[in-house]
């Protein structure tokens, strides 16, 4: 007799923590994601500044689940369903077919319509688009010690578009690199001309967080030598500078956009109803209205809390609607009633730099507020802890220790090289083929890159579930 197949779309936090939920349960779980690997993206910042390797922020979607003997995994792309045959679609043409089906498959960045974005922005929440982000980091030092003229055109100006907290950690993460790594790499460069300016349309840095750890975290940005700039709003990039709602053109070569994310095409292709955001409206229980079968989790799910306020995107909610809409599958099936989705806030945290970190943890943990170099070493060790996998955790141990007692960066490597105009047709074509296959929308697809700049990978844009910002206390 055949099992319930229960098919979860997306392997990250919330796909991932709704498998583990099933292990036991009497049914065939099918993981289905683009990638082979689960990408720890909340570290992604640390492998394009060569903090980290990608081996240390990545681990295969198979090795994770070995054991469990109730699950597989399929490498692939859902392009649509069949909703009256209760059916996926793949983008090879393969069909699927559920009993349950668990959406995880996270969002993509929202450029708010700033134009130029998309050509010209760099974003880092995939591997390959932080392999591409650190080989163009450094390569702008290449070219500017062969090229002094160069750091006047804008090629050591990094502008950070966002202050929360990937803007924040990414901004300390550059500077310690700039300071400590690259005047021994290029003592024939003026290290002080490298410039992280950080753009912030709000009068303050860290939004989520209380009064006294914005200050704290915008006070220690500015002493380590970040221009941070609030009410400032980008009108426009171009392929050598910004420009702001103020008419200011700020000279750069590098714009790195971490300023907000909207739910996955995916949504769009599976012709679900949208709500703001591009999130999709649930039940209380995370299922769909018209489909009390079919669950959204994590970033892509527009729940909402008894205020009707929608969750935060972050990796702590998209670990615990992961598990609460497996929990709702195994109640259906032995026929107990459903219950609402209750989100355990646990905290916030976030690090500026070395010795700097911020955390705010929840009434339930006696609202402890940590800054400075407790709250670093909480953010260290709770990164730790959520890593998947021992080697990834001793992997990523080890660096940090190295790199705390030398001050050096070991994964300086140049792995992208600049793609010839022909490559960059070649690669825009198969970008607007996915998207295609996705049901992007025409008008919502993305500009092809401009063709002196390293082509992100056929996951560029793409993010997993809650990992616009660090896993939470």
């Amino acid at each position: 007799m055949n099992r319930p197949r229960v098919i979860i779309v997306g392997a990250g936090f919330a796909g991932l923590n709704a498998a583990k939920e099933l292990k036991h349960a009497p049914v065939d779980v099918l993981i289905i994601d683009q990638h082979n690997y689960h990408t720890f993206q909340p570290l992604l910042y640390q492998v394009a500044t060569a903090g980290l390797d990608v081996s240390d922020v990545a681990h295969q979607v198979r090795d994770i689940f070995r054991r469990q003997e109730n699950l597989r995994f399929r490498q692939g792309t859902v392009a649509g369903i069949d909703w009256d045959a209760r059916e996926l679609e793949l983008a090879d043409g393969a069909r699927l077919a559920f009993d349950s089906l668990i959406l995880a498959a996270g969002a993509i960045y929202d450029d708010f319509g700033v134009p130029g974005v998309k050509r010209y922005g760099y974003m880092i929440k995939s591997v390959s688009e932080a392999n591409t982000l650190r080989s163009h980091i450094l390569r702008r030092f290449e070219r500017a010690s062969a090229d002094p003229k160069l750091v006047d055109e804008g090629a050591l100006t990094f502008v950070l578009v966002g202050a929360g907290p990937t803007g924040v950690e990414m901004a300390g993460a550059l500077v310690e690199l700039f300071d400590r790594v690259v005047p021994l790499d290029f003592p024939e460069l003026d290290g002080s001309k490298a410039r992280v300016i950080m753009l912030e349309m709000t009068d303050r840095v860290l939004p989520p967080f209380g009064p006294r750890s914005q200050r704290y975290a915008e006070r220690v940005l500015r002493r380590r030598g970040v221009d941070v700039r609030l009410g400032a709003k980008v009108s426009e990039v171009r392929e050598t500078e910004v420009v702001l709602d103020s008419g200011e053109t700020i000279p750069t070569h590098t714009l790195i956009w971490v300023a907000g994310v909207r739910g996955h095409p995916l949504v769009e292709a599976l012709g679900l109803e949208l709500g703001k955001g591009h999130r999709v409206p649930t039940r209380g229980d995370l299922s769909l209205a018209d489909h009390p079968d079919v669950f959204a989790v994590g970033d892509l799910s527009g729940a909402v809390d008894e205020e009707g306020d929608p969750y935060p995107q972050v990796a702590q909610v998209a670990i615990q609607q992961g598990r609460h809409a497996a929990r709702m599958v195994r109640r259906s099936l032995e026929g107990e009633p459903r219950q609402r989705f209750h989100y355990a806030d646990r905290g916030m945290m976030a690090i500026v730099g070395r010795n700097a970190g911020i955390a705010e943890l929840s009434r339930r943990f006696g609202a402890l507020k940590l800054r400075g170099a407790m709250g670093w070493l909480g953010w260290l060790f709770l990164h730790l802890l959520y890593l998947p996998g021992f080697k990834n955790r001793v992997s990523t141990l080890v660096n940090w220790i190295y790199n705390y007692l030398t001050y050096e960066r070991h994964a300086r490597l140049i792995l992208e090289s600049a793609p010839s105009p022909a490559e960059v047709a070649d690669r825009e074509g198969a970008l607007a083929t996915q998207e295609e296959a996705l049901g992007v929308p025409p008008a919502n697809r993305k500009s092809p890159p401009a063709p002196r700049r390293a082509t992100p990978g056929p996951d560029a844009g793409y993010v997993e579930d809650g990992e616009r910002e660090p896993a939470k206390a």
